[in-house]
């Protein structure tokens, strides 16, 4: 499995330049940083279906597929309403984008094995799945350490993930993988719009 480690780490070391030793990070320092790398996540998300699709083959590969009616139990949920979640308290939000976060990171590590699996020496896919999840770790650390600066527990990491629905024929896990790309994408906008309101509460 060809997963080129060093680009992903140098790219991050780019996007969250480390601070000095012994320098606390301010809140307004740490939504600054995980604003930014969610911004940097957003402009891949759709280039990471569209390379996902172009490789499952077809009805996948189809110009214009799309499965809306497809969910899984175990990803955050996407069907809260735009009134209801602008109406939650921020801490709220907050604890819900991370922990949606950590468990794309564990979803996308699912789909890099079934990709291992379904497009075996082709890693175009899965060097991208684990860049994403490389990203979507960092983000939900990040968002873990605004929680601990506004004085919200953190969720305890859960890096277990058993039972994921759909199946285990091929088809069912091209499936799985485009469910989980997309939902992704759907966190990602989230992210970055909650975050650039953080950003723009805290540098006033």
């Amino acid at each position: 499995m060809g997963y080129h480690l060093l680009a992903p780490f140098c790219l991050l070391a780019l996007l969250l330049p480390p601070l000095p030793l012994g320098a606390p990070m301010s809140t307004a320092e740490s939504v600054n940083q995980a604003y930014n790398l969610a911004l940097h996540l957003q402009r891949q998300t759709s280039t990471l279906l569209q390379t996902y699709l172009q490789h499952q083959g077809t009805p996948f590969s189809d110009p214009d597929f799309s499965l809306p009616e497809l969910s899984l139990s175990t990803l955050p949920d996407t069907e809260m309403f735009f009134e209801t979640w602008h109406g939650l308290e921020d801490e709220i939000r907050l604890s819900l984008i991370q922990e949606a976060f950590w468990s794309l990171s564990q979803h996308l590590w699912l789909e890099m094995l079934d990709q291992d699996d379904l497009n075996h020496g082709n890693s175009i896919v899965e060097d991208q799945l684990w860049e994403a999840r490389l990203k979507a770790k960092s983000l939900a650390g990040n968002l873990a350490d605004i929680m601990t600066a506004l004085g919200v527990t953190t969720p305890p990491a859960n890096t277990h993930l058993s039972n994921v629905p759909l199946g285990d024929t091929a088809f069912q896990k091209r499936c799985r993988g485009y469910v989980i790309i997309r939902d992704f994408g759907f966190w990602t906008d989230r992210a970055v719009t909650f975050l650039g309101e953080l950003k723009d509460k805290y540098s006033q």
